[in-house]
């Protein structure tokens, strides 16, 4: 006779949880103290269980890293907010909802930005989390460019890949880690003089450069 598998709701839900608070004690130590610097027995002493549950759990601190940027990404809600780009019919607006999308982003998630900046060049797992968010990123900006082409928004002298730059340059990870994190801008501030900066460099009638 064939043993039944045993399923309990609790013990996934037990399972769920201690995943979670692995990957939350890892966020928190990482962005405190660097991702190289934070060992698996201190992620497993912050989130209150042995080394051997975080192996179990989630896997090797690069899992760890993988997790948490897969998690961020979901978090980022990008998709709702190049929704409400596609919506609008203006240069302004449109790239005004790519500020305030990009700018709610960057600050709910600047301590995962921060970790991503201590892991580069620590091990290759770290190095791709990185290339895929950014590729992700660029791909949503790229996205609204697109639109802002299509409804003939900007300057007819630049192509779509480089309006897709412009914006890439005024909202990607730099831009607001400069102004907020290097600078000591407040998240608003950023906000607006990226905004306006980008409007300008894309508005019809602007033929400096190419």
């Amino acid at each position: 006779m064939t043993p039944r598998s045993y399923h309990s709701p609790r013990r996934r839900e037990e399972a769920i949880d201690t995943r979670r608070d692995i990957v939350e004690a890892a966020r928190r130590l990482f962005a405190a103290k660097g991702y190289a610097r934070v060992p698996v027995t201190e992620i497993a002493a912050a989130a209150g269980v042995s080394v051997k549950t975080v192996y179990a759990s989630v896997g090797s601190k690069a899992t760890i890293l993988t997790e948490l940027i897969s998690v961020s990404i979901v978090q980022s809600d990008a998709e709702a907010a190049l929704q409400r780009v596609r919506e609008c019919r203006d240069l302004a607006g449109a790239v005004a909802e790519v500020a305030a999308g990009t700018r709610r982003a960057n600050e709910a998630l600047q301590d995962v930005v921060d970790i991503l900046y201590s892991a580069l060049g620590a091990h290759e797992v770290a190095d791709k989390a990185w290339q895929d968010s950014t590729t992700d990123y660029r791909a949503a900006l790229q996205a609204a460019a697109d639109h802002l082409v299509a409804l003939a928004l900007v300057r007819d002298d630049v192509s779509a890949s480089k309006v897709g730059d412009v914006l890439w340059l005024s909202f990607g990870f730099a831009a607001w880690r400069t102004l907020v994190r290097d600078c000591g801008w407040s998240w608003e501030a950023a906000e607006e003089w990226l905004r306006d900066q980008a409007v300008v460099a894309l508005s019809v009638g602007n033929s400096s450069g190419r």
